[in-house]
């Protein structure tokens, strides 16, 4: 199961996008609020109604976890009940961890991207908590089990980053010609 993490103010392009990637490979998905009403409200207005709330993440049974970004959606995800133990319990189990835009600061600011390559939205508030990180040339990174992405012009290339990381290459490729 890959998780998408949605708190109020994410970023609707960050989170749709590639969910729909990972959907089109095949692979199970489902959002989820990290608040108590499932209805989440986006950056833009745009309401998902969630699967599920995140004490129903199973981090054993999950494959990948995704934050979207969108600075108010990063900053309530930040403060979120139980979001500390559900990236820990991803991160210290070789599970996929993927942020984009503003959400790589929140894996930066807990340390797991030290020494890793990674990218986020290029703004110092931002970029300050990938002090440790090397910050990658490109618009979207994998590094081990962390997958980054600069920004919601990326969130294709993110998801098919997510799709190579879930299956494989070719899938990948097949979905980005389908999608042309």
């Amino acid at each position: 199961m890959t998780y998408f993490l949605l708190a109020d103010g994410f970023e609707e392009t960050e989170a749709i996008a590639p969910f729909d990637m990972v959907k089109r490979a095949g692979e199970d998905a489902v959002f989820v609020s990290v608040s108590n009403n499932k209805t989440v409200t986006g950056a833009h207005g745009i309401k998902i109604v969630a699967d599920i709330f995140m004490n129903e993440i199973s981090a054993e049974n999950g494959k990948m976890i995704v934050l979207p970004g969108g600075k108010l959606g990063v900053e309530n995800l930040d403060k979120a009940e139980g979001f500390d133990e559900i990236i820990k319990a991803f991160a210290e189990n070789g599970k996929f961890v993927c942020a984009i835009c503003a959400a790589p600061s929140l894996l930066g600011k807990r340390g797991y991207l030290n020494g890793k390559k990674a990218v986020c939205y290029p703004e110092k508030e931002f970029e300050k908590h990938l002090a440790n990180a090397e910050i990658a040339n490109t618009r979207v990174v994998k590094d081990g089990q962390f997958i980054t992405a600069i920004g919601a012009g990326a969130s294709i290339e993110f998801g098919l980053e997510l799709v190579t990381a879930l299956k494989d290459k070719e899938t990948a490729e097949k979905i980005k010609n389908g999608i042309k």
